[in-house]
């Protein structure tokens, strides 16, 4: 008989990433990112002249983040026990947008902080690759963690009978981050991994 089966991304979900990028643009990169805005785009901007950055450059900067310095990024607190605790009773993968050949990264770095997970990589939006893991995995039921709005709106247009759990851990980004049950793409916005684990465990027994 098959498991549920829990697809979750990684970035702000299962470990942090925005702090650590943000540092790492003011160390070796000379750019400011303020994290308090709504709009990420516009708030990245040069130190010497102020100039906001063009999203051909943030695109650029991104991917030499997960080129070299993957290694800075820290687990969200509880995310590791939420993980091992929801094993129990289901299947859990990891959904990320990352190139595909960064999937053997993400593997290892996941490991690396006691997460032996099979990872699945995405470029978009995330509904067609979570029907393509149902498909292939067959599971009894579905739950789709994210910390992004627009993916659970892409999962609910897609796949309405997955449940849909919107989680943003970074606390200095979560009050700025447009909510996916609010409208009305999410069955849930929880930010704390200790909430988040009694829903879950709740809709899985």
């Amino acid at each position: 008989m098959s498991r549920p089966l829990i697809v979750t991304d990684c970035d702000e979900v299962l470990l942090h990433m925005i702090t650590h990028y943000r540092d790492w643009l003011a160390e070796s990169q000379e750019i400011d990112f303020d994290l308090t805005g709504p709009n990420f785009v516009k708030a990245m901007r040069r130190k010497d002249d102020g100039r906001v950055l063009e999203p051909e450059e943030i695109w650029d900067l991104l991917n030499r983040f997960f080129d070299t310095e993957m290694h800075r990024q820290t687990l969200i607190p509880g995310a590791a026990e939420a993980m091992a605790a929801l094993a129990e009773v289901a299947d859990v993968v990891v959904l990320t947008n990352l190139a595909d050949h960064r999937r053997e990264d993400r593997t290892r770095q996941l490991a690396g902080h006691g997460l032996t997970l099979q990872v699945y990589t995405n470029q978009g939006p995330k509904g067609p690759a979570l029907k393509a893991i149902i498909e292939e995995r067959r599971p009894s039921s579905v739950f789709f963690i994210d910390d992004i709005a627009h993916h659970h709106a892409s999962a609910a247009e897609m796949l309405p009978d997955v449940t849909r759990l919107h989680l943003v851990g970074e606390p200095l980004v979560a009050p700025h981050v447009p909510c996916g049950l609010k409208q009305g793409h999410a069955h849930a916005r929880i930010d704390n991994w200790a909430d988040a684990l009694p829903w879950l465990r709740e809709r899985l027994n």
